[in-house]
């Protein structure tokens, strides 16, 4: 396969930006490039420069002028939930019980379940996101369709067969045994298969009884390597629930922590009720709280204290929680986490939202080294974003003067339209084709 070099205004980040105007916390090329051999990032940098590096038949994908970013990164959605997005008028268990255990139980049937994951993971790509931790149902059929779909793009995607014994229909329920034998066998197959990481998940501590935390337990026992995704303190309801099913636990984290559950590889989806105990053992066992914005507003559940996480030096990571959250863009997630946080006074500047969306979030995965930044010897998952995609952004650009006008732009008016390119391990996958050129290098640094 040839190498491929896409040129245009190339950006990536090195760190957590310090604030609006930390210019060392990124890379940016105006007139750059990423070279791609293999599937791989091979160099990246000025044009003239990376054009060197390459052979004389190299593939050249020419997006200037737009953004040439790491694709994007979703670290909290549900897949079985894709037909449910925008299900009106109810709070978290209210809509559990409406909503989402009756469109879940058609994940039984493999084509149903082949279908939706089909289309799951295209509509993640068509929006930028090349790697998502999601939720499948309580079938196993569910999983197979989910890494199956997301094996045939090639893309590194984490996720898991929820386990629930209790306080949900029949057809929704496994046992502790079988939950735990399911997955296992469901681990076996998948974990590390390509690009394929498995995530234990067991869905919240009031669907699965103390026998199912200890099946869980025994599963992150002995596949530390796994992931593990589960939601905490997401609605006041449901925290008095989980509360008065585990009397014994000191509040909704304790239930997790008795039960081995937190550590570094686990992602706990919302923590929006958090008391600073939570909080600081969350920060003591390195378990990362999960931002979901659209999903809290749209369920009514309450506002992410991002600040008292930093303070208290808890890991944080931002998602989409489709089918809550109300939108498979990570540009229009950010929009919104812009606007809860400033609801509290706090503030979320245009690069830590693009921070947040790659390398970020590649960081709460322990995965900077394979995906979220732009640099030799990662996976060449890259999007390419367009500032000007819509007349009212193309009107606003006319006078943006900085690249943080530039990325504001995008995160508060952006949506898929913005999206012109993806590559997913080098392949582009919205025009499934480059555009050849046969120019020798040589040629290139004066194109």
């Amino acid at each position: 396969m040839s190498d491929l070099l896409i040129r245009g205004r190339v950006l990536t980040f090195v760190r957590e930006p310090e604030g609006i105007d930390d210019t060392a916390s990124y890379r940016f090329f105006e007139d750059g490039a990423v070279l791609v051999s293999s599937g791989k990032i091979a160099a990246v940098g000025p044009y003239g420069d990376v054009a060197k590096q390459a052979d004389g038949g190299v593939q050249i994908a020419d997006h200037r002028p737009h953004l040439v970013l790491p694709g994007l990164i979703d670290t909290h959605l549900h897949f079985p939930q894709t037909q449910a997005i925008a299900s009106y008028g109810a709070q978290l268990l209210e809509w559990l019980n409406t909503y989402i255990f009756v469109e879940e139980q058609k994940f039984r049937a493999p084509e149903h379940a082949a279908f939706i994951a089909g289309r799951f993971t295209d509509e993640l790509l068509s929006n930028g996101t090349t790697t998502a931790v999601a939720y499948c149902s309580v079938h196993p059929e569910s999983v197979d369709a989910f890494f199956t779909a997301a094996e045939e793009r090639n893309m590194l995607m984490i996720g898991g067969k929820v386990m629930m014994d209790r306080n949900a229909p029949d057809a929704l329920r496994d046992t502790p045994e079988r939950g735990y034998d399911e997955t296992k066998q469901l681990i076996a197959k998948w974990h590390r298969r390509g690009r394929a990481h498995y995530a234990v998940s067991p869905r919240f501590a009031i669907t699965s009884t103390p026998e199912q935390m200890e099946m869980s337990r025994a599963l992150v026992a002995e596949h530390p390597d796994c992931y593990v995704q589960t939601h905490l303190s997401e609605n006041k309801d449901e925290i008095a629930f989980a509360t008065s099913l585990y009397p014994e636990a000191k509040d909704y984290t304790d239930i997790y922590g008795r039960y081995g559950l937190l550590g570094r590889k686990t992602l706990l989806g919302h923590c929006i009720h958090l008391s600073d105990r939570e909080i600081s053992v969350l920060a003591e066992t390195g378990a990362v709280g999960v931002f979901c914005p659209t999903s809290n507003l749209f369920l009514g559940s309450g506002l992410f204290d991002r600040d008292r996480f930093d303070k208290l030096g808890a890991r944080h990571s931002v998602a989409t929680d489709v089918g809550a959250g109300t939108s498979f863009s990570m540009l229009e997630t950010m929009g919104e986490a812009y606007k809860v946080l400033h609801l509290q006074g706090q503030r979320l500047s245009p690069l830590n939202s693009f921070y947040m969306m790659t390398l970020g979030n590649a960081r709460a995965l322990d995965l900077e080294d394979r995906i979220g930044s732009l640099h030799a010897g990662a996976d060449a998952d890259i999007v390419i974003l367009d500032s000007r995609a819509k007349p009212a952004m193309e009107l606003r650009m006319q006078v943006a003067s900085s690249l943080a006008e530039e990325l504001f732009v995008l995160q508060t008016m952006g949506d898929d339209r913005s999206v012109t390119e993806v590559y997913v391990a080098g392949k582009p996958i919205k025009s499934g084709r480059v555009e050849v050129r046969r120019d020798v290098p040589r040629a290139l640094e004066t194109a």
